[in-house]
């Protein structure tokens, strides 16, 4: 208790003090007023967050679908395409049957293929005629009969 004063006094000063702000009292003010806002803005704004995420999904969603659409387009019309190719050479493969069968059809060579085939024919009968003649064996080169020397039958004793 502070001298001089009254117990009235005393009481009036001291309510006086406690009603003072201090740290803790400010800090929970602050925290308590920045929490509140915070809440009323995410009521607010809260939807309209909500609906620009839901719209950026959308765009998303969108492009992806129309990502897909073109390559199924792009799929489908390559398997037309090689659809028309195989029917196509269907037909032209019944065509070509038909006209071996028939005869009609005349066959070229290229220049290349014309050298080679006459290579190859050359090569054959060059083959033939040599194992027609009995120049071909299994040994590489010509064999002669070989016997032992013999005792000479002449006068000279050799």
């Amino acid at each position: 208790m502070m001298m001089g004063m009254t117990p009235f006094e005393t009481f009036m000063v001291s309510e006086k003090q406690g009603r003072r702000p201090n740290g803790v009292g400010v800090a929970g003010l602050v925290l308590g007023t920045v929490g509140a806002a915070a809440a009323i803005g995410a009521w607010i704004f809260a939807p309209i967050y909500a609906n620009s995420r839901a719209k950026a999904a959308q765009d998303v969603a969108t492009a992806q679908n129309a990502g897909t659409a073109t390559l199924l387009n792009n799929l489908a019309g390559l398997l037309n395409t090689e659809r028309a190719e195989r029917v196509a050479g269907d037909i032209n493969l019944s065509n070509t049957v038909t006209d071996s069968v028939s005869g009609s059809q005349q066959g070229t060579l290229t220049a290349q293929q014309a050298a080679e085939l006459s290579a190859v024919q050359s090569v054959q009968n060059t083959l033939f005629s040599q194992a027609v003649m009995g120049n071909l064996s299994e040994n590489a080169q010509k064999v002669q009969l070989y016997s032992a020397p013999q005792p000479c039958s002449c006068p000279c004793g050799n």
